[in-house]
């Protein structure tokens, strides 16, 4: 299926839904290269109209299943946005966002402009979108409070909902610089654990924000260890065996964020808009954990949800240090150095 070339309106589209549906990537894509803006941008806005399909809880698991096959098709060519709009659209309950109503109306727009870019950037788009449709598809059945089945369940989950999004990245990275291609095998290496150290970050700091609509992404073997029943768990209940396993997973994310850090650092210095926009990503997440770990009892996301200020500082001091990696390691240990360690092989931190 040949698709019309993007117009002027679909790239400005583009840039204005952004501040829409992702204030975090309307502020960090801007700092990339020019010649990466506009497929990044596109990229994440596929992967938000891939979670909108997943997130609609008015959806069965078969239109789920069905709608994520069929917008994977769409990005491939092989079926009309048109077609895609017209299934999708009048299922939408108001669990979706107003933003995320016009960019699903909008879908043909995003995929003209998916369409325009070489066959490199869309092969990378277009594996990210199948591999991430598919696993949240599978997840979806197991979204219950019981938690996931242990820590190996929960890589997985975020290998689909943010590992392959750092693969697909890399790949764009790679395709753009032959200088940053040089790093290509290391950099894919960390990749997958940049993703994860960011979602597991993410399902930390929203555990009970989840838990009100009936999901959780935590694992059952680490607090089965600590005899804590994932479903019977309450908010406001001082459970010291949770505390343990939320310690415990602070620990792998951290982890994780440190791999983070090893990437960017893989990334030349000169390529300071590439640093930036995967510094200001990290710094946010090493701060939002270490406010975890600080109030472990928390029982609600805003209360360790980092202030503006505390955005407005990270991005100036990462962007000041953005190619000295000396100091940037100084930066981290320093934030993380109250965090806990753990000790666990590298293997379950590349291998899927």
């Amino acid at each position: 299926m040949i698709s019309q070339p993007p117009t002027l309106d679909d790239t400005r589209y583009q840039d204005e839904i952004l501040k829409g549906v992702s204030r975090t990537f309307a502020l960090t894509i801007p700092q990339l290269p020019e010649a990466l803006r506009q497929v990044i941008g596109n990229a994440y806005l596929l992967c938000r109209i891939t979670d909108t399909i997943e997130d609609d809880n008015a959806l069965t698991s078969e239109q789920t299943r069905y709608l994520s096959d069929m917008f994977s098709e769409v990005v491939c060519g092989h079926i009309a946005a048109e077609q895609f709009v017209t299934e999708l659209f009048p299922l939408l309950s108001d669990h979706t966002i107003p933003a995320e109503h016009d960019l699903i109306k909008h879908t043909p727009a995003v995929i003209r402009v998916t369409h325009s870019f070489n066959p490199v950037q869309r092969r990378a788009l277009e594996r990210c979108v199948r591999i991430m449709s598919r696993g949240m598809a599978d997840y979806q059945d197991t979204e219950t409070l019981d938690g996931l089945k242990d820590l190996p369940a929960m890589n997985l989950y975020c290998y689909y909902v943010a590992g392959v999004v750092g693969e697909m990245l890399t790949e764009l990275f790679c395709d753009y610089s032959p200088e940053i291609n040089r790093n290509k095998s290391e950099l894919m290496k960390l990749s997958a654990s940049f993703g994860q150290g960011l979602q597991m970050t993410n399902i930390l700091k929203d555990i009970w924000d989840d838990r009100k609509r009936g999901a959780c992404w935590l694992p059952q073997d680490i607090f089965l260890e600590k005899n804590v029943i994932l479903r019977d768990l309450q908010p406001n209940e001082l459970n010291p065996g949770f505390q343990e396993g939320l310690a415990e997973l602070i620990g792998v994310a951290k982890k994780h964020l440190h791999n983070a850090l090893n990437y960017t650092c893989l990334i030349p210095p000169h390529e300071k808009g590439i640093r930036r926009f995967c510094l200001w990503a990290l710094g946010m997440a090493i701060l939002t954990l270490k406010k975890i770990n600080r109030h472990r009892s928390f029982n609600n996301g805003q209360q360790v949800k980092i202030t503006r200020n505390t955005v407005k500082a990270t991005v100036l001091t990462t962007s000041i240090f953005a190619g000295n990696d000396w100091i940037l390691n100084c930066l981290f240990n320093i934030v993380s150095r109250q965090l806990p360690d753990i000790d666990i092989s590298d293997e379950l931190f590349f291998k899927r």
